[in-house]
């Protein structure tokens, strides 16, 4: 099931995607009297009986019982999320950043998974990424995958962790690279080199429909894994492409982490980190170690960024900037000792 969010008749609301078409889950609801969830955040929160409720209503759909609607504005899958965590699965884009910064792969990589809190309050879907003056300083795209938590728990083992997997996603965690750069010289962050936009989209897609495409994790770790064919265009050029089936940690093995001591929560958003060559930081480093004079690319006002994941879909934002104001033009001057 592809399950989404959006605005109809000037209210959110939530559904799912069937052949082209988007069906209000609690309209159905209410026509074949099943107690839907009010919102997407309470589906999450009740989710093994709202998922059984929502695949019953699918199949009236399929059937040709239901009415598709047109929403005005289509929405994150999951537009208020509880809190969004993002990993650093893929070991590939690690070792290809270092290696271009001409500094040794870290070993620790390779003894845990590590991840960190971005801003859930700017996620979005679909539609116009509006940035500032700064943000466009090295603006960068990254290409990843996300998972939606469907279960409350705690001190979880990978062993275990799939179960609070309620589906998958496309993740563009944006990403501001000077602003970045500049704030972990003091080694910390990313704090505002991120938290203006990340995009996740275009659906929620339940675990059952990427049953075709299971694989085994990597030798020496533990949870589900899929290989799903990751690209990334930008202006209809193809800039990066990938697989979901590289990532070195599983979602299971980040989840293990995320719940260590702390409870996770139905709502939880958790990005896979970069995959390699997922991003212009990367693909600018590796350019310019083979040739000095390799140009530069970043995202500029008006570009259009699409991200596709096999059995994801197709996820399409363009770059608007909307200001000129400016915090890096407000530092202070260093101080003579």
């Amino acid at each position: 099931m592809k399950l989404v969010s959006f605005i109809y008749q000037g209210k959110i609301s939530f559904g799912f995607y069937f052949e082209g078409q988007i069906f209000d889950l609690r309209e159905a609801g209410i026509k074949l009297h099943f107690p839907v969830a009010e919102s997407m955040k309470d589906f999450l929160w009740d989710w093994d009986r709202q998922i059984e409720y929502a695949q019953k209503i699918e199949l009236e759909a399929k059937a040709g019982n239901l009415s598709a609607i047109n929403p005005e504005k289509m929405l994150a899958p999951v537009p208020f999320p509880t809190s969004c965590r993002d990993g650093y699965a893929f070991r590939q884009h690690v070792e290809a950043a270092r290696r271009n910064r001409k500094v040794p792969m870290i070993p620790e990589f390779d003894q845990y998974p590590i991840f960190y809190f971005t801003n859930h309050n700017a996620i979005q879907g679909e539609g116009d990424i509006e940035v500032l003056a700064d943000h466009l300083q090295k603006l960068d795209f990254e290409l990843e995958a996300a998972v939606v938590i469907c279960k409350k728990g705690r001190n979880i083992p990978a062993s275990k962790a799939d179960e609070y997997i309620g589906g998958y996603m496309i993740m563009n965690d944006m990403s501001a690279r000077v602003l970045q750069m500049e704030e972990m010289l003091l080694n910390l962050g990313p704090a505002k080199g991120k938290d203006f936009c990340t995009v996740i989209g275009p659906w929620l897609v339940t675990k059952d429909e990427l049953k075709p495409y299971k694989i085994p994790p990597h030798a020496g770790h533990e949870g589900e894994k899929y290989n799903l064919e990751m690209k990334c265009w930008v202006n209809g050029k193809l800039v990066s492409q990938g697989n979901m089936a590289d990532m070195d940690w599983t979602f299971a093995e980040i989840i293990e982490r995320c719940a260590y001591g702390v409870d996770i929560l139905p709502g939880d958003v958790i990005g896979s980190g970069t995959v390699g060559t997922g991003c212009f930081l990367e693909l600018n480093g590796t350019g310019k170690l083979h040739d000095p004079n390799y140009p530069e690319q970043w995202l500029q006002d008006g570009d259009i960024v699409e991200m596709e994941i096999t059995g994801l879909g197709h996820l399409t934002n363009r770059i608007k900037k909307v200001g000129d104001y400016s915090i890096l033009a407000k530092k202070k001057l260093t101080k003579n000792s």
